[in-house]
């Protein structure tokens, strides 16, 4: 279940959010000023933050965006303060959504299911833009990871800046010169075999058959390219 971190330095309070989350099976940690919410946020996992605007030794906003410094985890910001203007600048300041004391726990309850329902789709969204595929090959751009029909695989940090232009660009043939201009840097001076090893390589990594490849095209006299024919 999702860990929620409650930082009040109204205790009474925390005890009942507290009591009331680990009820709808969350798990709860707790803190009672706005220091101890950055070092816990900085320390732990959570899905989501709730926050007092008004705690000791530095406020809600501060930590707020002393916490944005790091993370893009969920905040509700709760406040005795009504204004639409603290409102605003608890926004700019990051925080996600806004509860005005006294409240409703069924309330807050609500926020909180929003808020972890809108950051679930938010980060599906965020893997499906970083994947990359083509048949049974598979990477990860923002984990520069790789996978070969479901297996992971070890790429070095050419061999996956190659593969991603690949597969960036299905169909299209990259003569050894351009690859080694795209992929190592103008400023490379190298033998134009280094492509012809790494894309050895791939095809041994990546290709269910390495001697027949069935992605990674070779055009005899011009270079390579990812094929961009039905699987």
């Amino acid at each position: 279940m999702p860990k929620i971190l409650v930082v009040d330095d109204e205790r009474v309070l925390v005890k009942g959010i507290k009591f009331n989350l680990e009820n709808e099976g969350y798990q709860v940690e707790t803190g009672s000023d706005g220091e101890e919410a950055v070092e816990k946020a900085r320390a732990g996992q959570f899905d989501l933050i709730i926050l007092d605007l008004m705690m000791p030794k530095i406020d809600g906003l501060q930590a707020c965006m002393k916490i944005r410094e790091f993370s893009n985890v969920p905040i509700i910001m709760l406040t005795a303060r009504s204004e639409d203007r603290d409102k605003i600048i608890g926004f700019e300041c990051g925080a996600d959504d806004y509860i005005t004391k006294p409240f409703n726990i069924l309330e807050v309850k609500a926020r909180i299911r929003a808020l972890l329902r809108r950051a679930g789709q938010t980060a599906q969204q965020e893997r499906i833009a970083n994947r990359l595929e083509r048949g049974v090959i598979a990477i990860d751009t923002a984990e520069r990871s790789a996978w070969r029909d479901g297996k992971p695989v070890e790429l070095t940090a050419k061999e996956f800046d190659l593969m991603e232009l690949l597969l960036r660009n299905p169909g299209r043939v990259y003569s050894r010169e351009n690859l080694l201009d795209q992929v190592w840097g103008y400023e490379y001076i190298g033998d134009y075999r280094t492509v012809d090893v790494h894309i050895r390589r791939l095809r041994e990594k990546l290709e269910p058959d390495p001697a027949n490849p069935e992605y990674i095209m070779t055009k005899w006299g011009v270079g390579y390219y990812l094929s961009v024919k039905p699987d």
